[in-house]
């Protein structure tokens, strides 16, 4: 070899190591625990906090290293093409490709990638301090070229998204909640309430409510002793009241005070007045979030609400119940003994089917059993086979859909009352 070639090589190699530096601290930055990093920083651990600044900025980051990664690579290239030019002539050019693109995915791409993936915390903290000085190096010129790519995008029309941190971080818990695996029950039920607790900005009260067919109500005009009657038969703490047709709530009424009024009346009906003793209804638009709804409840004190669409007709009532039900899991505590059934109308099959109740919320399947059906435009079972079938299914029909499979076994006039479903092998409990 000649001197030219040992000298080439001597600037080539640390260019190769430079190359696979910056892609092992890329990766091990994306990868290293946020959680572990701030707790870590707030001990006093400075590279730990190094770490905690970089993630912060995680675009400046990424694009800075990637940039070093880009010109360690291309410098490498470049040299080793020219070197072998003079030595070989034209085809010297086609040997240091070859042999540029093999070092380069090996030694500068993969195996770095590889090594700091399998340790991330580990090689963050120990790649850090160099990475947050590579970073302040390149960081000029990683601003101008976004500056430059957003000017050239919205020039032609095509303005780039804007950023929004609380949306990267809310994805990177939703990926740590998803990494908590297991067909264990007990997993499966951590991970539901995990995605409960995120999903309460989300899912408004119309896909958890109680629907107006199923909603126990009180005339508020019917004589006293029935009233009582009614409300003691329901096991509710809380009732509406309606007067002249069943839309028409004129209050909620609350068993304990209507009991209370009951015993210092000494038990003497007579003269009762229930709508006195009701509260004022309170409605609420069926578009609320859980969360706002959440927030309401905790401001007022007060509940059930009473859900209305757009038209102001009733479609439900929500409760402080279902939206703890949401994260937790349906509640029944008339349930005196443990059933093998995960939730109230579900019988789980021999062959891995399940019998379902057509008014069985889709979100409450989707978190027991772990399974994915679509919630977007049908609430129930049965409003997904009705959505997607696009018609009123007759008794021993069968429909694929989602890849599970849908029998219908009762039906009651125009409602599905009973289904068997079969999910897909992996999806199955």
């Amino acid at each position: 070899m000649t001197p030219e070639l040992w000298i080439a090589l001597a600037v080539i190699l640390p260019l190769l190591l430079a190359a696979g530096f910056f892609s092992a601290a890329e990766t091990a930055l994306a990868a290293a625990s946020r959680p572990r990093m701030q707790q870590m920083a707030q001990e006093g651990d400075r590279r730990a906090a190094i770490v905690k600044r970089l993630q912060e900025g995680r675009e400046v980051t990424a694009g800075a290293l990637r940039l070093g990664r880009y010109l360690a690579s291309i410098a490498a290239a470049a040299l080793a093409a020219a070197s072998l030019f003079d030595v070989f002539g034209d085809v010297g050019i086609v040997y240091a490709a070859v042999a540029m693109t093999a070092l380069v995915l090996v030694f500068s791409d993969v195996m770095p990638r590889t090594f700091a993936g399998a340790k991330a915390d580990d090689a963050a903290l120990a790649l850090a301090p160099a990475a947050h000085v590579a970073v302040a190096l390149l960081k000029p010129p990683v601003l101008a070229v976004g500056a430059i790519v957003r000017g050239v995008s919205r020039l032609f029309g095509a303005a780039l998204p804007e950023e929004h941190p609380e949306d990267a971080i809310e994805e990177e818990l939703r990926e740590v909640i998803d990494l908590h695996a297991g067909p264990e029950p007990e997993q499966r039920h951590e991970r539901a309430m995990l995605r409960g607790v995120l999903d309460l900005d989300q899912v408004t009260v119309g896909k958890v409510m109680t629907h107006r067919r199923r909603v126990i109500t009180v005339d508020a005009d019917d004589p006293p002793r029935a009233i009582v009657d009614q409300v003691l038969a329901s096991g509710h703490q809380r009732l509406p009241l309606t007067r002249g047709q069943p839309d028409n709530i004129v209050g909620v009424i609350s068993s304990a005070a209507l009991m209370r009024e009951v015993m210092q009346r000494g038990r003497a009906l007579e003269g009762l007045d229930v709508l006195a003793l009701a509260d004022k209804p309170w409605f609420v638009p069926e578009a609320t979030t859980l969360y706002d709804q959440l927030q309401a409840f905790r401001r007022r004190g007060q509940g059930p609400a009473l859900v209305v669409d757009e038209y102001g007709a009733l479609m439900g009532v929500v409760s402080l119940s279902d939206i703890v039900a949401e994260i937790v899991g349906d509640i029944d505590e008339r349930r005196e003994a443990p059933s093998d059934s995960p939730l109230a109308g579900v019988r789980p099959g021999s062959d891995g089917s399940y019998v379902i109740d057509g008014g069985v919320p889709l979100r409450d399947l989707n978190r027991e059993l772990d399974w994915l059906l679509p919630d977007e435009h049908a609430s129930t079972i049965a409003g997904l086979v009705l959505h997607e079938a696009r018609l009123i299914p007759n008794v021993g029909q069968v429909f694929a859909f989602h890849g599970f499979r849908f029998e219908i076994l009762r039906r009651h006039r125009n409602q599905i009352t009973s289904l068997r479903v079969t999910p897909p092998k992996r999806a199955a409990a």
